[in-house]
């Protein structure tokens, strides 16, 4: 699984791996800033404190007997 941060004004960081190197790439907007070998390069183009981890989690499987969602407690 991909580990991603995000931080303000579109910027995002994921770990690749570039010509059988781990880097840190910080995009903005999508478009490609630069490529980090350390998170002190990383801090040089965006606050670190601004980012934050985005975790993805595993669709949950719908359980059997479960009814569908009601709008009100009248209606039956």
């Amino acid at each position: 699984m991909e580990r991603r941060w995000v931080g303000c004004d579109g910027y995002e960081v994921v770990g690749i791996v570039r010509a059988g190197r781990q880097v840190l790439r910080v995009r903005r907007h999508g478009w490609t800033i630069a490529d980090c070998t350390s998170v002190a390069e990383v801090a040089g183009h965006v606050d670190l404190a601004d980012l934050c981890e985005v975790i993805e989690f595993p669709a949950r499987r719908r359980t059997e007997g479960v009814g569908g969602a009601r709008t009100s407690s009248h209606h039956r």
